[in-house]
């Protein structure tokens, strides 16, 4: 592997994972303990990263551990999960993306007689107990700081499945209706979701209109459904619409319904 690409898979793997061990990095990129530590030198010196003991921690952002975003605009999320879960009928094969979004939809589908396939370990945490719902957890190499499965093995698992219905995720959606997401090893599983599944519904909360992001996963056009708030964009909302796809507005939950869910549980 080339010294500069070595250097980039490095930096992605502590912005991913912040802080990792010598020993782990060396492992993860194939290399010397020793070889790793000359690099972890040269992204020092270079003020690409700051040394800890034992390892190093890459410098600026790095992503929100799960539990973190799970908290964040949990009205309105758990308003787009119900109107997504809604959706979903009884013998049909969904097929769950990462996120916290699609968390709260599966907190939704106890007790459905459905199948469902999914990379996000926290989904598959929610399911796992529930006798009626099939589970199909995809392989792939484990994100621990996002509770996720990417790599060759998950792609390769979704050739091998056609799913009814996708619902996909997202950390913005900007005016011209690109869909992006903050982390690159996610896009590749992402797109082959999108291939996977005979209908596509976009989650996306208020907050990521424009959101955030630096890779691409897919546009209007690879998307039928977009669910969303209704205080979300305007502007975008109405390409979306331009472009076919089904827009529908979420409403948060009100005092009564909360009330009569919680007595029905």
């Amino acid at each position: 592997m080339l010294r500069d690409t070595r250097h980039e898979q490095l930096l992605r793997l502590l912005r991913e994972e912040g802080v990792l061990p010598v020993g782990q990095i060396a492992q993860r990129l194939g290399v010397s303990e020793a070889t790793a530590r000359r690099d972890l030198n040269d992204l020092g010196n270079a003020g690409l990263l700051t040394r800890v003991y034992g390892g190093a921690v890459a410098r600026g952002p790095v992503e929100r551990p799960f539990a973190e975003e799970e908290v964040d605009d949990r009205e309105d999320k758990d308003a787009i999960a119900r109107r997504a879960a809604a959706t979903v009928e009884d013998g049909e094969v969904v097929l769950l993306d990462i996120g916290t979004t699609t968390l709260q939809l599966a907190r939704r589908l106890h007790g459905r007689a459905i199948t469902v396939v999914t990379s996000n370990l926290a989904v598959y945490e929610e399911l796992k107990d529930d006798p009626e719902v099939a589970l199909v957890l995809l392989g792939g190499q484990v994100r621990r700081n996002y509770r996720s499965l990417v790599g060759n093995l998950t792609r390769s698992s979704l050739t091998q499945l056609y799913a009814d219905r996708l619902f996909l995720g997202t950390s913005g959606v900007l005016p011209d209706g690109r869909v992006l997401d903050t982390t690159d090893v996610e896009v590749p599983v992402k797109q082959a979701m999108l291939g996977s599944a005979r209908h596509v519904a976009l989650l996306a909360t208020a907050r990521k209109f424009p959101g955030k992001g630096t890779a691409r996963i897919c546009g209007p056009g690879d998307v039928d459904t977009l669910i969303t708030n209704r205080t979300s964009d305007p502007g975008t909302l109405a390409l979306f619409r331009e472009a076919g796809v089904e827009v529908e507005t979420a409403a948060e939950t009100t005092a009564a319904e909360a009330k009569a869910e919680m007595e029905g549980r």
